[in-house]
């Protein structure tokens, strides 16, 4: 007995060992943990644009932020959100890839902080699969994980770190109804 809860104790502190090792070494599964908060402001008169049901920030609330994104994959999993890229919409200021708005009649998303990667994705197709559908849009902007509620970001909460913020051409071609447009669960690629 006491040979068995030794060994037991001697496995347990192998696995200890690999594991702080598989810690230090970054070759745990890759994970996107929070990177801080930010606290809620609440905006100034007429600042806070609620088109689309855009939700504004609350003085006292704590926003979660974060400088990554879920890994992506053929198949990601995302929200979608809706936006408007129009000038004076709820989307806030022009497009980071193009300093353009864009028509909401145009296919167009914003990635969170890490899908974006620093520009990377700038310009460049995803695809997206929801509602029984797939649709193709262009990205041109960046959904802020990493900041908000302030001028810039129209005094919205920052994006979570899994979003795909569309303009309502991209619901509509996935066929979702304008009553339904707010929030769905998708998976998205490059193209």
């Amino acid at each position: 007995m006491k040979k068995q809860v030794l060994f037991s104790v001697f496995e347990f502190i192998i696995f200890l060992c690999f594991h702080f090792l598989f810690i230090s070494l970054g070759i745990e599964a890759q994970t996107c943990d929070p990177s801080g908060t930010i606290p809620g402001t609440t905006p100034p008169p007429g600042q806070c644009n609620q088109d689309n049901n855009a939700d504004c920030c609350v003085e006292g609330e704590v926003y979660t932020i974060y400088t990554c994104s879920p890994p992506v994959s053929n198949n990601t999993p995302a929200t979608l959100t809706i936006n408007s890229f129009q000038e004076g919409g709820d989307g806030g200021g022009a497009s980071k890839c193009d300093n353009q708005y864009h028509s909401d009649d145009e296919p167009v998303v914003a990635l969170s902080t890490g899908w974006f990667s620093q520009s990377s994705r700038c310009n460049k197709f995803i695809n997206i699969n929801g509602y029984g559908k797939s649709a193709r849009a262009l990205v041109v902007d960046e959904c802020d994980s990493q900041a908000g509620c302030n001028d810039e970001h129209a005094y919205q909460p920052p994006c979570g770190n899994n979003i795909v913020d569309a303009s309502k051409a991209v619901w509509t071609a996935l066929g979702v109804p304008e009553s339904e447009q707010g929030e769905l669960d998708i998976t998205w690629s490059d193209a």
